[in-house]
């Protein structure tokens, strides 16, 4: 029987090869959180109030000196974590130990693999939650600047996909926009509820040594740690289904704004048309002109939905403590996170690129369209709602020549095409930045000085 040498063990090969899974290809993601997670938990075992002391100031140093070449040779694409490691843990501990000996040995000290992947996976949480809020601020910044354009320009609203309102190209733009701003507001959080450092729950139960798990939280730059050790484990499967939740909402606004795009672009309607070099050709049909973009878009929010799923089903039948089922749920955990980043990148300059047809959306206005609106200026005349809701239904031919422009232009209370607040919703997308700037400046703050 074939057996492989691992720094915790020997094991057989297969064993280690199906155990080790994907990670080693996937943990190449979390090499720099894993070593800055090391180095928070090496200067708080430094400053532990013990005698003899497990790692000195001076071994503090050297530890965090080596760590931050692993850093770079991360950045370079030149830090291997190789099968005999099983993950990133693993090959941070083994480098660490050929470069330091018995130093090397000791960062392990009163902590477990378990924690180091549940701090791992926040550290990375919320660097991938932060880009997603600059993505979709400026995804939400093109379709508002895109609805302001074209607030004053006609375009039929619908119910059941047919014909119902006087509305907007500007109400249709800022729709979409508001709804992304609400994924934000799930975004952060989540972001919140990721902002606790798990780091020193060791195997979930904690450790007979006076640890200081409030000073490993604050030099990671974290607003506070996890309280009790067990759920500082337990949390692990349910904050990346949390995560995945907010981003398949942001899916879910993309898709059906991708939807629309798909409808609205069609030469039957010819509302809007999409710029060539954001479309793809057909192999065959010389002609074709293909809005593969947003199919995709709506395809990946069912994929995003999936890995959502995919970390739940893994989690909802654990017992508490560490179960390696864990293991499967940092893929879809990754997947999920980086097409939502994809498609919101991919869309920013698609919104702006997109042209409007002002003659297609003009002739798109039959008489009926009209018919709630004559209806409710009957009303503001006197006529009771339910007799000039039949007497219209009865004579739309009065309505032939009603001009979509001047519709809209009535509509002017609170959110209705000529009422929206475009200032309200700029300040939204700026506190959504504004969040973003200083959650990074906390973070970078803290990982510098933990760093020096």
């Amino acid at each position: 029987m074939k057996t492989q040498k691992t720094t915790v063990g020997s094991i057989n090969a297969d064993v280690l090869a199906f155990t080790a899974g994907r990670d080693v290809e996937l943990d190449v993601n979390l090499i720099a959180a894993d070593c800055v997670g090391t180095a928070a938990h090496v200067t708080m075992l430094s400053k532990m109030k013990v005698k003899p002391a497990i790692i000195t100031e001076a071994e503090r140093k050297k530890v965090i000196k080596e760590l931050k070449a692993i850093i770079a040779l991360a950045a370079e694409g030149n830090f291997k974590i190789r099968l005999a490691d099983q993950d990133v843990h693993l090959a941070v501990e083994r480098t660490l130990t050929e470069k330091l000996g018995d130093l090397g040995k000791k960062v392990h000290t009163c902590r477990s693999r378990n924690d180091q992947v549940a701090v791992d996976l926040r550290l990375y949480a919320r660097e991938e939650i932060l880009g997603t809020l600059d993505e979709a601020a400026a995804l939400i910044s093109a379709l508002l600047a895109f609805a302001r354009k074209n607030e004053k320009v006609p375009m039929v609203g619908r119910t059941h996909m047919q014909p119902g309102m006087p509305s907007s190209v500007g109400l249709w733009a800022a729709a979409h926009a508001e709804s992304l701003l609400d994924d934000c507001a799930l975004l952060v959080n989540a972001y919140e509820l990721n902002d606790q450092c798990p780091l020193g729950s060791a195997a979930s139960y904690g450790v007979p040594l006076p640890i200081d798990r409030e000073l490993t939280a604050d030099l990671l730059g974290f607003s506070r740690p996890s309280h009790t050790v067990l759920y500082a484990n337990n949390g692990r499967g349910k904050l990346e289904s949390i995560v995945l939740g907010a981003m398949s909402q942001v899916m879910l606004s993309l898709s059906r704004m991708a939807q629309d795009l798909m409808l609205f672009t069609m030469p039957e309607f010819g509302y809007f048309t999409l710029p060539d070099e954001l479309c793809t050709g057909s192999s065959i049909m010389p002609q074709k002109k293909n809005p593969d973009v947003i199919e995709l878009v709506r395809a990946r929010a069912s994929r995003v939905k999936a890995c959502e799923l995919a970390v739940y089903d893994l989690i909802k039948g654990s017992p508490g403590g560490y179960n390696r089922d864990l293991q499967d749920a940092k893929e879809p955990f990754m997947e999920g996170i980086a097409m939502t980043r994809a498609c919101l990148r991919v869309l920013a300059p698609f919104v702006q690129a997109i042209q409007v047809n002002k003659k297609a959306l003009l002739a798109g206005f039959t008489p009926d369209v009209f018919a709630t609106d004559r209806a409710l200026e009957l009303v503001g005349q006197g006529m009771p709602f339910r007799d000039a809701y039949h007497y219209v239904k009865e004579t739309l031919g009065e309505l032939a020549n009603m001009d979509p422009v001047k519709a809209i232009m009535q509509k002017t209370h609170l959110g209705a095409p000529l009422g929206i607040d475009w200032e309200l919703l700029k300040d939204r997308v700026i506190a959504v930045t504004e969040t973003v700037r200083e959650e990074r400046r906390v973070i970078d703050t803290a990982v510098k000085k933990l760093l020096k």
